[in-house]
């Protein structure tokens, strides 16, 4: 079967750009559930593989307002589960604000809700300012990637507790569960001790999908060894061509093959009939652009206070944050190769919150993507709109027909599942299968 593109739908209510929300017509609120089941279906529509969710774990009036309030992920995903029926649908849980028996239970449930199609994004957590919520220290990034190696380890151990045909169910002899299926995890380790096993049968999907964005050198490690999907940050292709190849380079070291991860970079599309049309929608938004959130933004993920600096002299030398490293290095990098200034960059963030935008018709955005796609720099695209539903809409009526045209992405779907979508294989049982 011919490669095909995989195309992920970044779900924010108010959507990706800052002020995106203030487009006439555009939905403004990321608590309004049967707005969320409208963009769900326009996205199943377009036969994308899955929704995905970010989160945030406290409330910063100054931030993007779809990370100050918005709806519990996984509460919002069972409910989309019942009005879609294909698209995958995936989730942030953080592993350092999280414990690993809850989190394999609630994406197992989820997996079973949707018969399927449930992804776990599992992220480290950047900002500090989530500790206070919990009544901790926030640590370091190191010991973020510690944590989280062995917290993937638990969740996965808890999947496999439970043997496929363990639920008998036999009326005539009674017996419910054979118990020779089912058993503990018995996990000891440096940051969790779980017994085992979970009170829910394994998931359709076995393991439900596992999706990171780490950009350092521990998350990158972390996610060849672990994850099936890859979200990428990146602004150029000769950047994403690099990240690609280095990550898919890990993987043979690690038992595992190129295709068993799918790298998909964050990419905000702005698109018009025509190049002049789709540079009148971005200038318009830019327009709604307030420099005090977008600073907001940009202190917040940088780690460092920019209410200080001149906005329109360079950009100050700021210390390594423990906060977003990939972010900050893409973004860092972009600024000084194209000399930009402070105004530049915030400008740049508020757009998509440092992520790739690519403005023009949807001939040229189709061939860009059809470009690094071909040319090994991505294996696909998570699809960030600048506001919902028309930027959607705009995505799914104009783009995704032209892909379809070329033979790069799918007519229909050919699985239930979201393994089927991405064309990965149901991973073996290791605690029932003693040669995996």
């Amino acid at each position: 079967m011919t490669r095909q593109m995989h195309l992920g739908l970044f779900l924010l209510g108010t959507g990706s750009h800052i002020a995106g929300w203030r487009t006439p017509g555009a939905f403004d609120s990321f608590q309004d559930i049967d707005a969320v089941c409208e963009i769900a279906r326009i996205a199943e529509r377009g036969k994308f593989d899955l929704i995905f969710m970010g989160d945030n774990l406290n409330a910063d009036p100054a931030a993007h307002p779809s990370y100050t309030v918005r709806l519990e992920p996984l509460t919002l995903l069972a409910a989309v589960a019942t009005v879609t029926s294909r698209i995958g649908l995936g989730a942030t849980v953080s592993t350092t604000y999280s414990d690993p028996f809850t989190v394999a239970r609630a994406f197992a449930s989820l997996d079973h809700i949707s018969h399927g199609r449930a992804a776990w994004n599992a992220v480290t957590t950047a900002a500090p300012a989530a500790a206070a919520n919990f009544g901790t220290v926030h640590p370091d990034h190191a010991r973020r990637y510690e944590i989280a190696g062995e917290f993937l380890e638990v969740v996965k151990g808890l999947w496999d507790c439970w043997a496929d045909d363990a639920i008998v169910a036999d009326r005539t002899t009674g017996v419910y569960i054979d118990p020779t299926k089912v058993k503990p995890l018995d996990h000891d380790g440096p940051f969790f001790k779980v017994k085992g096993p979970l009170n829910i049968g394994r998931a359709p999907q076995g393991h439900p999908i596992i999706s990171q964005a780490g950009g350092s050198e521990p998350g990158q490690q972390l996610a060849a060894r672990t994850a099936d999907l890859v979200f990428a940050v990146v602004q150029d292709i000769d950047e994403a061509r690099v990240g690609y190849e280095a990550l898919k380079a890990r993987l043979p070291a690690l038992g595992r093959r190129p295709e068993d991860v799918c790298v998909m970079p964050g990419v905000m599309p702005v698109v018009g009939r025509t190049d002049r049309e789709a540079r009148d929608k971005l200038n318009a938004l830019m327009g709604f652009v307030n420099a005090t959130n977008a600073l907001g933004m940009l202190s917040e993920r940088f780690g460092v206070d920019m209410s200080g600096y001149d906005l329109d002299g360079p950009i100050p030398d700021m210390p390594k944050a423990d906060t977003y490293h990939s972010f900050t290095g893409v973004m860092l990098a972009k600024a000084k190769r194209e000399q930009m200034t402070l105004r530049d960059l915030y400008n740049l963030v508020a757009a998509a919150r440092g992520h790739w935008v690519l403005c023009g018709s949807a001939e040229s955005i189709a061939d860009t993507l059809q470009d690094w796609f071909e040319t090994g720099a991505a294996d696909g695209f998570n699809i960030m709109p600048p506001y919902f539903p028309a930027g959607l809409e705009d995505f799914v009526d104009l783009v995704v027909p032209i892909l379809q045209a070329r033979g790069l992405f799918r007519a229909d779907y050919t699985g239930t599942t979201l393994r089927d979508h991405l064309g990965l294989e149901r991973p073996a049982n290791k605690a029932f299968s003693p040669d995996v």
